[in-house]
């Protein structure tokens, strides 16, 4: 069988093909390299908290005119609520220097069939934080699905991812 012109100029070509496609240059070789940012995108535009090695977040949303700060719990991606048995937990705050404490309990929502002891919502109301648009706070503890979270370090309205 005599090889047609079509198949020859197709098996010349095939090499340059592969060498063709192998040639990345290093400037592309290095940016794929690089680690991938992770980030989280807050549901309600609030300050993320990580807990853990990413396992859940903290979402804080606070309303100045209100002086309220609500806290939702969200898994580690902060796409789902997170349920918590939790009644409430506590922030300790700085504020102008001078130490302030919240405690966020566990907020009760009909709608979603929420209860306290049952809830990915927390609330808590003081009039600092009518006024206080940035402070240093640690979150004291919170149990989230037989895991305990303690001494948790974030910046309001930074949070505390690092990345």
């Amino acid at each position: 069988m005599k090889p047609t012109p079509r198949l020859l100029a197709i098996v010349l070509a095939f090499p340059l093909l592969l060498v063709a496609g192998c040639g990345k240059n290093s400037a592309d070789a290095s940016a794929s390299a690089k680690p991938h940012k992770h980030e989280h995108h807050p549901p309600h535009g609030g300050t993320p908290v990580v807990l853990g090695d990413e396992v859940y977040h903290l979402e804080l949303v606070r309303d100045p005119a209100a002086g309220k700060l609500q806290a939702f719990v969200l898994d580690g991606e902060m796409e789902n609520f997170i349920r918590s048995a939790a009644p409430s937990f506590e922030i300790d705050a700085t504020v102008d220097g001078a130490p302030q404490v919240l405690v966020l309990k566990a907020t009760a929502n009909p709608a979603t069939g929420e209860t306290v002891g049952d809830s990915a919502l927390f609330e808590a109301q003081a009039d600092w934080l009518k006024t206080a648009n940035d402070f240093d706070a640690t979150m004291k503890s919170i149990a989230i699905r037989g895991t305990t979270f303690a001494d948790v370090k974030f910046n309001f309205p930074k949070g505390n991812d690092t990345d």
